[in-house]
C-alpha cells in the first residue's frame, strides 16, 4: 500500500473539508499520510481538476469528487491480483 496519498484540493471548497477530515482517518488506518494538494498554486494542475476536486490520488489510482469514503475503503482491502 502507497504511504503517501494525494487530496487535490481548492481553498474555501466545503468538499474538500469534508473529505480531508474522513480521509485523514482512513489514511492512517491504513499507515499513510495525506497530503494536500492545492491546485491554485499549479496552473496545469488546475486546469485539470478545477471541476473535479476534491480529487484522491493514491498511487496509480484516482477518485474525484463525490468522493466516498465505503467506496475508497472496500477499494484499499483489495489486494493485487485479487
Amino acid at each position: 500500500m502507497p504511504t503517501e496519498w494525494i487530496l487535490y484540493i481548492r481553498p474555501g471548497c466545503h468538499l474538500c473539508e469534508e473529505a480531508e477530515e474522513w480521509l485523514a482517518v482512513l489514511a492512517a488506518e491504513h499507515g499513510a499520510s495525506l497530503r494536500e494538494f492545492n491546485i491554485l498554486g499549479d496552473p496545469d494542475v488546475y486546469e485539470r481538476y478545477k471541476w473535479q476536486i476534491p480529487v484522491l490520488a493514491i498511487a496509480e489510482r484516482q477518485w474525484e469528487a463525490p468522493l466516498d469514503a465505503a467506496q475508497i475503503a472496500a477499494a484499499l482491502r483489495i489486494q493485487p491480483g485479487d
